[in-house]
C-alpha cells in the first residue's frame, strides 16, 4: 500500500450543525461508512470518526479530487453550511485539534480521546486503515496525551454529563433531590459520577442491561438503584432531573414515561436523542438537548482561552513535524522512481558490456564486479545532484518537481501525485508524450 496518497475529510460538527444534522450524516456506523468509502474509486484507506457532536470522514486518494467525489455521498442531505470540507493539511491539523479537545462542545473534554481510539479500531477493522491514516490519527492521539499532560486543559468541567448536571443545578435545587440516569455507557457513567457530587438523594440508574446500570450504581456513593428500561414509568415522573445518554436509534422516553411529572428537567445528551423532542411543549416537563449546554459550555471556554493557546502550540509543533514527514516520503518516491529505472538501465547495460568483452575472451570475477562496481559508482554521482535536488524541491513545497520526476522514471506512473493542500499545479502528460521522443534520443539510450 502507497504510504503517501494525500488526505481528504468531511466534518458535520456541532460548531455548524445541529444534531439532526448530526444524526443525518452519521450514516449507519463507523464500520458500515469505511466500508462504503473503501468501495469508492481511488480510494486506499478510510477512517470515520461518529459521536453525539460529531460525524467525520476521511480517505486517503493519490488525486484530492477523487477523495472530494468520494465523500460526496457521506452527508448528502445536510446543507451546505453545516459541513466542512477539508484538505490534507487542514485534515491532519483537524484531527490534532479534535483529539485534544479544542473542537469540542466542552473545550479539552477528555472523553474524545477514547472515542478517537475506538474509532481508529473500528476503522482498521474494516480495513480502511493505512500508513497514511496511521501517522496520522496516532499524531493526533499523541497530540491529545500532550495537552492533557503538559496542559490544564481538561480540569474542571469536562464532559457532556458533567456539563448537563451543571445546566440543572442552574435550574432547579438538587437538594435531597431524586436523579434518573438513562443509559450505563461511557456518558451515563460520567454523569452519575458528577451527579454524585451534587445534594442529591437519590440516583436512579436505568439501561437495557441491568448489570450495567448495577455496576454504574456500585461506583457512587449516594444511594442508587439499577433498573431497567421498563421500569422507566415508574421512576420518571417522581424525578427531579432526568439525563438520558443511550445508544438506541429511538427515543426511550417518550409522553407515557413522564405522566404525573410536576417539575421534571431532562437533558438529553444521546445522538440520536433518547427523549421525544415534542415533551419539551409539555407541562411540568423542561427539556434541553446538546444544543442547550452551549452556555455552560461558553462560560468553561472562556476559563481556558489561555490553556487553549498552549495546545494550540503543540499542534503548530507536531503539525510541522508531521508534514515534513510526509514531504520527505513524497521525495522518497520520486527518488525511488529515479533509481529504479536508472537500476534497469544499468542491469541492462552491464549485461550488454559483459557479454561484449567475454566475446573477447574470457573475463575473471573480479572484473565483472568491476564493471558492476563501475557502473554502479556511475549511476550513483550522475543521481547525487538530482537526488539533492527532489529532496529541496520536497522540503519547498514544489511538488511540480516531484511530479515531473515520477513521470520520467516511473514507467508505471498514470496519476499526478499531489501535495499536501492538494493542488494539482502541473498537467497531466499526454498520453503519446514519451512515444513521440525522437528517434535520435532513443537510439541513444539503446546505444
Amino acid at each position: 500500500m502507497k504510504e503517501t496518497g494525500a488526505i481528504t475529510g468531511v466534518s458535520v460538527a456541532h460548531s455548524r450543525a445541529t444534531v439532526d444534522e448530526i444524526e443525518a450524516a452519521g450514516g449507519d456506523g463507523v464500520r458500515a461508512t469505511v466500508s462504503d468509502l473503501l468501495a469508492r474509486d481511488g480510494v486506499e484507506e478510510a477512517f470515520a470518526l461518529q459521536t453525539c457532536n460529531r460525524s467525520e470522514a476521511y480517505v486517503v486518494t493519490d488525486r484530492t479530487v477523487d477523495g472530494s467525489v468520494a465523500l460526496e455521498s457521506f452527508a448528502p442531505e445536510v446543507r451546505g453550511g453545516a459541513v466542512r470540507r477539508l484538505d490534507h493539511e487542514e485534515s491532519l491539523e483537524h484531527l490534532m485539534r479534535v483529539a485534544s479537545g479544542l473542537e469540542s462542545l466542552v473545550l479539552g473534554e477528555d472523553q474524545i480521546i477514547g472515542q478517537l481510539r475506538e474509532a481508529y479500531e473500528e476503522s482498521k477493522s474494516a480495513g480502511g486503515i493505512g500508513p497514511v491514516l496511521k501517522d496520522g490519527v496516532t499524531k493526533a492521539l499523541h497530540v491529545g496525551e500532550r495537552a492533557r499532560n503538559e496542559t490544564s486543559i481538561n480540569e474542571g468541567v469536562v464532559s457532556l454529563g458533567s456539563a448537563a448536571v451543571r445546566l440543572a443545578a442552574d435550574e432547579i435545587d438538587l437538594t435531597d433531590g431524586s436523579a434518573v440516569v438513562v443509559g450505563a455507557g461511557e456518558m451515563g457513567t460520567l454523569a452519575a459520577r458528577t451527579l454524585d457530587d451534587t445534594p442529591v438523594s437519590e440516583i436512579v440508574v436505568a439501561n437495557r442491561t441491568v448489570p450495567n446500570a448495577a455496576f454504574v450504581a456500585e461506583e457512587v456513593d449516594t444511594p442508587a438503584e439499577a433498573v431497567p428500561l421498563a421500569d422507566l414509568p415508574a421512576v420518571v415522573p417522581d424525578a427531579d432531573i432526568v439525563i438520558a445518554a443511550t445508544g438506541s436509534p429511538d427515543p426511550v422516553i417518550r409522553s407515557q414515561h413522564v405522566a404525573g411529572a410536576d417539575r421534571l428537567v431532562c437533558i438529553d445528551i444521546a445522538q440520536p436523542r433518547d427523549v421525544d423532542p415534542s415533551l419539551a411543549d409539555r407541562e411540568g416537563v423542561t427539556l434541553y438537548d446538546i444544543d442547550a449546554l452551549e452556555d455552560v459550555t461558553r462560560k468553561t471556554r472562556e476559563s481556558r482561552e489561555e490553556e487553549a493557546r498552549e495546545v494550540e502550540a503543540i499542534i503548530d509543533e507536531e503539525l510541522d513535524r508531521i508534514l515534513e514527514a510526509y514531504k520527505r516520503k513524497r521525495a522518497d518516491d520520486a527518488i525511488s522512481a529515479m533509481y529504479a529505472s536508472a537500476d534497469r538501465v544499468k542491469a541492462r547495460e552491464v549485461d550488454r558490456a559483459v557479454s561484449k568483452l567475454e566475446a573477447q575472451g574470457d573475463l575473471t570475477d573480479e572484473q565483472r564486479e568491476t564493471v558492476a562496481d563501475l557502473a554502479d559508482a556511475l549511476v550513483g554521482q550522475l543521481l547525487a545532484a538530482p537526488t539533492r535536488s527532489l529532496r529541496d524541491a520536497a522540503g519547498e513545497d514544489d511538488w511540480e518537481t516531484i511530479r515531473t520526476a515520477l513521470q520520467l522514471f516511473d514507467p508505471e506512473f498514470d496519476a499526478l501525485p499531489e501535495g499536501p493542500g492538494g493542488s494539482e499545479s502541473g498537467h497531466d502528460a499526454a498520453p503519446g508524450d514519451m512515444e513521440s521522443a525522437p528517434d535520435s534520443v532513443t537510439e541513444e539510450l539503446d546505444d
